[in-house]
């Protein structure tokens, strides 16, 4: 057990099924996690197949009880958001003749590509970013309604429509998600709009008007 935890290359002892009986370290670090939160997971679901037709071949071959390698070009996401390609080689190992055969399966890694960029926050409607302004300056609703000359209504309407979009629980968080976007300038006081932000937004609708 300590010999396969320590070989270099990503293995793993699965079922007929694929299922994971056992996997070692370098497997688990794909995953960003252990060699034991591996046990019971299918691992074609944790690395896609390219190409089904490989899978297929591999699926007859143990219905005929052959003991060649099979090969499954595949590809996941790693733990570090890389996205990478490679072939999980597949050797069927048993010690009944007549029984499905277990599979000692290696991972070699064959490319990675950084992760994907996070998608731009979509433009703010100017009022949105004078009412975040405000909120962090400790204001009440209806102090913001009347710095942006809207009514009550029409805050409530932007600051529902802000939570939904960012996914914010209360105010406070949409004050910090402000300042991580760049939108408030950090380190002044009063808050204030950060002045060389990228992109404003355009009016949306008339909600200025509720």
């Amino acid at each position: 057990m300590v010999l396969f935890d320590r070989i270099p290359m990503p293995v793993a002892v699965c079922d007929a099924y694929g299922v994971v009986r056992l996997a070692n370290a370098a497997l688990a670090a794909e995953w960003g996690t252990t060699p034991g939160r591996l046990k019971g997971r299918e691992l074609l679901k944790m690395f896609a197949p390219r190409d089904g037709t490989q899978v297929d071949r591999l699926v007859e071959a143990l219905k005929l009880r052959r003991r060649s390698r099979y090969t499954v070009a595949v590809t996941w996401q790693g733990a570090d958001g890389t996205h990478r390609s490679g072939e999980l080689m597949a050797d069927p190992v048993s010690e009944a003749p007549h029984a499905l055969p277990d599979l000692l399966v290696m991972l070699r890694v064959t490319g990675e590509a950084a992760p994907h960029p996070a998608p731009a926050p979509a433009p703010l409607h100017p009022n949105e970013e004078r009412i975040l302004a405000l909120l962090a300056a400790g204001a009440t609703t209806a102090r913001a309604a009347r710095e942006t000359g809207l009514t009550t209504d029409g805050v409530t309407y932007h600051l529902r429509r802000l939570s939904q979009r960012w996914g914010a629980a209360n105010r406070t968080e949409l004050v910090a998600r402000a300042y991580a976007l760049g939108i408030l300038e950090p380190g002044v006081w009063p808050p204030r709009l950060r002045p060389s932000r990228p992109g404003t937004g355009a009016p949306e609708g008339n909600p200025a008007a509720m």
